[in-house]
């Protein structure tokens, strides 16, 4: 008990200890709190005055920052400037447009600020610089001397000088412009040049194309006096297509190159790439419509093969040109106009022509094949080649009324056109054409002073008509009707039956029976008969020599000598046996100057 009691007391008494500890530790922090509280009272004032002099450090180190920025930003001003200034210079294009975006970029756009138009009018020089060097590049790829060689060839836009165009093209198609960008001091600034450069583009591009196609445009022109016509005709066509072919593709590097690439630009630039071009077209088509019309009756199928040429390309030219470039003007149509009244008067005028050289041309007309002949089987020969433009103008101007002059009043075709149609009305011009020439042809031979040369005249130009017209397989016949065929055939009879009439008829009727005469006057008309008939055989010899019959035509002229011979010898050999038997003469040989086998040989000869 005591060791504890002790030890309750020492725990006691160090209590004890420990609360005076505790209390002299609160005495000496409630003395650091007053004098903090103090301390605080006093350091306050200068606590507030630091805060200011530190803002005020700020907002200094900030105007200076600030005034750093202002002198740095001018030096980059300047040093932009000059190069805007400049100019792209080669290799540079890239840092050029860079420039002028960082300067189009810093422009706050609406301000009034000197600054801000100062940029705006870098800018501006910037866009006309560019706008230059497109300019300049087009020029390049626009000049020097095409290809000129005898095919067609156009020299396409340097690869070069494209590989530069297209970046530059892309940047002047992002500039502001009034549209996109009201509000931009330099904007419609920017759009007069950019209209100005895509203006010279156009003329550039459509001088280009014309400086191509006008050598070979006047070629045609050149060669028509001496191509055939029809030839010449394709040669219109082919260089029409060539004009085309220029305009597609110049139509789609416009496409890729117009700064201004908008529908609001493109047609009107368009136009005037046209424009050279077009012009070209109509100085071309004129100048040959006026070579044509000098000698229509020369120059027809000059005319029909053109109608026919345009006729077929005026669908790609509606397309490429009049409505893609939303014009109302079509050179194509007006020339193809102006072609069909030339073609339409080309048919009454043959015709007309063909009745004017059965009036001859005055004096002997010789008795070979006459060149309106000739002429004329190779007019129809070559309307096959052209048939669509016959076709498609006779239809226009009605059945029967190439027929001038003949009363002959047929109303032109109202009705659709049909091949049915059109082949129809082929065959009724040819069936007149060909009934025109022989009844020229006839009417010619009629006028010679000695009918048995007009015979012979006759029958070669008819066999001339036949072999060309009717041959087998000839592709003539596909536009010769049955009744024209037959006509051809029937003259061609007619024409033979003339020429015996002519050269052989005398020949048989002075052999023919005299039975008012008898005895002695019989034998006396006898000797006068074969006397006559070999002046007459010696006569037909001499005519046969100078004209020659059938030249041309092997088949025609062996069947015509067999005819001949059966026609003569017979009547002769039965009349000189006759004459024998009654003894007509004492002396028969000097009157029969010939066997029956002599005569025949000397009709063969004839051939």
């Amino acid at each position: 008990m005591d060791d504890e009691t002790a030890e309750i007391e020492l725990l006691e008494q160090n209590l004890n200890k420990t609360r005076q500890i505790s209390q002299r530790m609160t005495s000496i922090l409630t003395s650091f709190d007053n004098r903090l509280v103090k301390l605080e009272k006093s350091i306050l004032p200068l606590y507030t005055s630091t805060q200011v002099l530190t803002r005020r450090g700020n907002n200094i180190e900030s105007a200076l920052q600030k005034i750093d920025d202002v002198a740095s930003n001018q030096e980059g001003i300047a040093e932009e400037e000059a190069l805007i200034l400049r100019g792209p210079q080669p290799g540079q294009l890239d840092e050029y447009i860079h420039a002028v975006e960082r300067l189009n970029a810093s422009i706050a756009f609406g301000s009034a600020d000197e600054s801000q138009r100062d940029t705006a009018r870098l800018v501006e020089t910037g866009a006309k610089k560019l706008a230059q060097l497109f300019t300049k590049t087009v020029a390049s790829g626009s000049s020097g001397n095409p290809p000129a060689g005898t095919d067609f060839q156009f020299s396409p836009f340097p690869r070069d000088a494209l590989v530069t165009l297209q970046p530059l093209v892309k940047f002047l198609r992002s500039l502001p412009l009034p549209a996109t960008h009201p509000s931009h001091p330099a904007a419609a600034a920017i759009l007069s040049a950019l209209k100005e450069a895509q203006r010279g583009y156009a003329e550039m591009r459509g001088n280009w194309g014309r400086k191509c196609l006008e050598v070979y445009g006047r070629r045609v022109v050149d060669r028509a006096e001496t191509t055939d016509g029809v030839l010449s005709g394709r040669e219109l066509g082919q260089w029409t297509s060539n004009l085309l072919d220029v305009i597609e593709e110049e139509y789609n590097l416009l496409t890729q190159l117009a700064p201004l690439s908008g529908q609001s630009h493109l047609p009107s630039t368009y136009v005037a790439l046209l424009t050279p071009l077009t012009n070209l077209f109509n100085t071309t088509l004129s100048s040959l419509s006026t070579f044509i019309k000098r000698s229509l009756h020369k120059y027809t199928f000059h005319a029909l093969a053109s109608y026919s040429a345009l006729s077929a390309r005026q669908d790609r030219w509606d397309e490429i040109i009049t409505r893609r470039a939303e014009r109302k003007e079509n050179e194509l149509k007006e020339g193809w106009h102006a072609l069909r009244g030339v073609c339409l008067r080309s048919f009454p005028e043959f015709l007309a022509d063909l009745k004017l050289a059965g009036l001859g041309r005055g004096g002997e007309i010789g008795t070979g094949c006459a060149d309106f002949t000739i002429s004329t089987t190779q007019y129809l020969e070559k309307l096959l080649q052209v048939r669509d433009a016959v076709g498609s103008t006779l239809m226009l101007l009605g059945d029967g009324n190439w027929r001038m002059g003949d009363g002959v009043q047929a109303k032109p075709n109202q009705g659709k056109s049909s091949p049915g149609n059109e082949r129809i009305l082929i065959e009724h011009y040819a069936y007149d054409v060909v009934t025109t020439l022989m009844g020229s042809l006839t009417t010619l031979s009629r006028t010679q002073r000695r009918p048995a040369f007009g015979s012979v005249f006759l029958l070669n130009n008819s066999a001339y008509l036949c072999a060309k017209l009717l041959k087998p397989r000839a592709p003539v016949l596909e536009i010769l009707s049955r009744p024209t065929q037959d006509s051809v055939n029937s003259n061609f009879r007619t024409a033979k039956a003339g020429y015996f009439d002519s050269n052989f008829s005398p020949l048989v009727q002075v052999l023919a029976d005299d039975k008012d005469k008898s005895g002695g006057g019989g034998k006396a008309a006898a000797k006068e008969k074969f006397t006559r008939f070999f002046d007459l055989l010696e006569e037909t010899k001499e005519r046969h020599q100078l004209a020659r019959v059938l030249e041309e035509d092997s088949d025609q002229r062996e069947m015509l000598e067999d005819e001949v011979v059966r026609l003569v010898v017979p009547s002769f050999q039965r009349f000189s046996q006759k004459m024998r038997e009654k003894e007509f003469s004492k002396n028969p040989s000097k009157y029969i100057k010939m066997t029956p086998e002599e005569v025949e040989a000397q009709i063969r000869s004839f051939y």
